[in-house]
């Protein structure tokens, strides 16, 4: 089967074709990113967002058909992120999928977005086995899940405010730094000392796998305003920060796998491309005699692959939806529909 993947739930427009023959191979994939155009407001704007994903969208799918040598007749279905995301944005990408695929006359099939990004560590060529603990770590969520299959998820804990991410950009923004802010906070910090300033680890004094970056990011607020003559102030900042945030999430996913007993944990979303937070998570899981998995760095961020490789299991499955088609702002993952 293959499949022809369409992304568009934020500010980043992905396209690309999954063929699950063998071994399964992704054939073809591209990515247009929004990043310059939405840098001079310092996030995304919703209705910038939307019109980019109509501009892009075609050339995407004709550029990846190509270098998949694929013509219309190759494709078995199509899979379109529903949500969560930004209405307008993922309204773009649905309509387009529904659309190519009554005319090519195949089977569409929505996708939950961060069901992509939890399974785009299963197109690697070690993937991990069921089941296990996935953090999804991203600029609009920060949840740790229990993964028995697909569509099998519990949830363990999420942020009661803020998303990792979501703290990386505020605080690349109160700095001054460039967007997107977790790579900026992330290079910044590499000349800093993470022990210039003792920023909270949230919640990590009570029980439980919630998590909370508000706190953090308001320290960080008060020291750059207490410190305005502090020599190398933003990069120690940084360091401190990202100590702070990366140590929370490694010792809430270390309790999350004490908790489950399960000794593989996945990481996906934006966030998990940090290096500290993949250098730190390997030594700590050293001592339980745990693995980590992560997708290729470019599949870390918003992509099409995800979305290809998601949408062809749910096929697989017999799903499908018909010429209707609607969207969700908000979607939690254990509504999902398990698969075997």
């Amino acid at each position: 089967m293959r499949v022809l993947g369409m992304e568009t739930s934020c500010d980043e427009t992905g396209v690309a074709i999954y063929d699950d023959a063998g071994q399964g191979q992704l054939l073809a994939h591209c990515l247009y990113s929004q990043i310059d155009m939405h840098a001079d407001y310092g996030g995304v704007v919703p209705e910038l967002a939307s019109r980019d994903h109509i501009r892009k969208m075609v050339p995407l799918v004709r550029d990846v058909m190509a270098a998949a040598g694929c013509q219309p007749g190759d494709i078995d279905g199509i899979a379109y992120t529903a949500g969560p995301g930004l209405a307008g944005a993922l309204l773009t990408g649905a309509l387009m999928a529904r659309s190519l695929a009554y005319a090519w006359g195949v089977p569409a099939v929505p996708v939950h977005h961060m069901e992509g990004h939890l399974l785009a560590p299963l197109l690697e060529a070690n993937p991990p086995a069921f089941p296990f603990v996935a953090l999804l770590v991203s600029g609009g969520h920060t949840q740790l899940m229990r993964v028995d299959g697909i569509g099998r998820y519990a949830l363990l804990g999420e942020s009661i405010d803020d998303a990792a991410g979501e703290a990386f950009d505020k605080v690349a923004k109160m700095l001054g730094l460039s967007y997107p802010g977790g790579p900026a906070v992330a290079r910044m910090a590499l000349t800093g000392r993470d022990d210039a300033f003792k920023f909270p680890r949230p919640m990590l004094d009570r029980p439980g796998l919630d998590f909370s970056f508000s706190g953090l990011k308001t320290a960080v607020l008060t020291a750059r305003q207490q410190t305005a003559d502090y020599p190398n102030k933003t990069a120690d900042i940084c360091a401190s920060f990202e100590a702070a945030a990366v140590d929370t999430l490694i010792r809430k996913c270390i309790r999350a796998m004490q908790e489950t007993g399960l000794k593989r944990i996945v990481l996906a979303g934006g966030v998990s491309a940090n290096k500290r937070l993949r250098s730190e998570l390997a030594e700590a899981l050293k001592p339980m005699q745990a693995q980590a998995f992560y997708p290729a760095p470019e599949f870390c961020t918003d992509n099409g692959a995800m979305i290809a490789f998601a949408g062809c299991q749910r096929l697989r499955a017999g799903e499908s939806v018909g010429l209707g088609v609607s969207v969700r702002a908000r979607w939690p993952m254990t509504e999902l529909s398990a698969i075997a």
